[in-house]
């Protein structure tokens, strides 16, 4: 009995020992082999399965922590440049439709006929910019902005750009932390980026996805090139910046497709352009060749004689404008402008947008299968405030007194409002908060009348102002209605 009382203990021990030992001496071979240098041979045989898997788990554990690092480090960077907008204004009606959202977040159980809302920003300069969605900002008659520090500070707009929905604010701050813009052309569909703002009010709020798109077009505004992402984008979000892994800002985020997922963003290149001329001027000119234009599918391009779709249909060309000046017919392809190539449509639009107004600009045009090239100087974009068909408020002095912007309604214009009326003038912006606004003008109405007058010109309006209040009659798609604007 006493050689089987001593076996057993021996043979329950050597159970534990043998797995013990094995594991042990598989994990020092692991180590040595992979941190000391070691050769292959030191580490004893064990199952292949499990030594793949060790160090495939290690490797995949290190890169997603890699990879939270990169994100925790942007938000850490890039936050203190982010601002969430908080707004006032006279209640509205619905926001957009057809699943399109593009408004900032409304706060429920507000008083009668007052509305507030939150959107955010991003700190746009150092000595108080701050860029936005213009829908943030549209109706409101108060705007403040808050601050990372917790810093409140009332805004003022400093200018607006209806078309691509863009607009500056400005605070009474200095060295503030400005967040620095990548460039948004050289952005890659597929890599990571980064959504920063105010989603339902909650700010500094972190949201990743990938850059699904470039270059979208989703028929929201007059100029669209839209950044796609599937980076969550919430009511709230609007103005707040799309940023890459090393923390510069690739876009705006501006609208999402309701329920989708897939949201937008206006590039970086464009927003940052367009914020330098608001805080430069007010407003932003465009350069405008006169061309309407359509991609070219297979088809036209083989009944035109095209091995490839490459470039952009003229379908139509407007009168007197710089491209029939220079001589450009429709039925011809734009495949170049100066030294850059035309793809698609969306590329001759974001080529001329860049230009400076009164740029002479080469175009490379294909017709009756054969390859010209002409000069054309481009003009401002009439549907802009400052275009050269008519004259804005700024210019006519009613602009400062009373937020009113005004401009010549052109044929080409009223075609858009689809205005058929005998009025000569359109409100061309509205400030928030302002006379203009609280008299119930917006951006679109057709002045009829100014003191029982009829109106030829904005300089009309303008030498009205005489006393400091004037009646207007004011054609709108609902009807015609009066009002009387001018200062308490």
């Amino acid at each position: 009995m006493i050689p089987t009382q001593e076996k057993e203990p021996i043979a329950r021990w050597s159970w534990f020992v043998l797995p013990v030992f094995v594991v042990g001496t598989t994990l020092v071979g692991f180590w040595t082999h992979s941190y000391a240098g070691a050769s292959p041979s030191v580490t004893p045989p064990v199952n292949a399965a499990t030594s793949a898997a060790a160090p495939l788990a290690t490797t995949a554990i290190g890169q997603a922590t890699r990879l939270s690092d990169a994100f925790a480090d942007v938000a850490e960077r890039v936050s203190p440049s982010v601002v969430t907008i908080k707004v006032e204004s006279k209640r509205q009606g619905q926001g957009q439709g057809q699943g399109m959202f593009g408004m900032p977040f409304m706060h429920p159980q507000e008083p009668e006929g007052l509305q507030k809302g939150s959107g955010s920003g991003v700190i746009f300069r150092a000595d108080g910019a701050v860029l936005t969605n213009n829908h943030v900002v549209e109706h409101a008659t108060r705007i403040d902005v808050q601050l990372k520090d917790g810093r409140t500070f009332r805004a003022r707009v400093a200018g607006t750009d209806p078309a691509v929905d863009l607009a500056v604010l400005k605070i009474d701050a200095k060295a503030l932390p400005a967040a620095s813009f990548a460039d948004s052309a050289k952005a890659r569909v597929g890599e990571w980026v980064l959504a920063i703002g105010a989603p339902f009010g909650l700010d500094y709020t972190l949201t990743a996805g990938v850059l699904s798109a470039k270059g979208r077009g989703i028929g929201a505004n007059e100029i669209e090139d839209y950044l796609q992402t599937d980076a969550s984008i919430n009511p709230g979000n609007s103005g707040g910046p799309l940023v890459d892994l090393n923390g510069h800002v690739l876009g705006i985020n501006t609208m999402i497709i309701g329920g989708s997922g897939i949201g937008f963003a206006i590039p970086g290149n464009l927003a940052r352009q367009v914020g330098e001329q608001l805080l430069a001027n007010g407003v932003v000119r465009r350069a405008w060749l006169g061309v309407s234009f359509q991609e070219l599918s297979p088809e036209l391009a083989e009944r035109l004689g095209k091995h490839d779709t490459h470039g952009a249909l003229v379908s139509s060309v407007v009168p007197n404008g710089p491209a029939d000046h220079a001589g450009v017919h429709a039925g011809d392809i734009i495949e170049r402008v100066d030294n850059d190539q035309v793809v698609q449509g969306k590329d001759l639009l974001r080529d001329v947008l860049q230009k400076p107004v009164g740029t002479e600009v080469t175009l490379g045009v294909r017709r009756d299968g054969i390859l010209q090239t002409l000069k054309v100087k481009t003009s401002e974009r009439p549907s802009d405030p400052r275009a050269q068909n008519g004259a804005a408020g700024a210019e006519n002095g009613s602009e400062g007194k009373f937020g009113l912007r005004l401009q010549s309604l052109t044929p080409q214009i009223a075609e858009q409002l689809g205005y058929t009326g005998t009025g000569k003038v359109v409100v061309a912006g509205v400030q928030p908060g302002s006379p203009a606004e609280l008299a119930g003008l917006q951006r679109g109405d057709v002045l009829v009348e100014v003191d029982r007058q009829r109106v030829q010109s904005p300089a009309d309006v303008a030498h009205a102002f005489g006393d400091g209040k004037v009646l207007l009659r004011v054609d709108r798609k609902e009807g015609s209605f009066f009002t009387v604007l001018g200062k308490d």
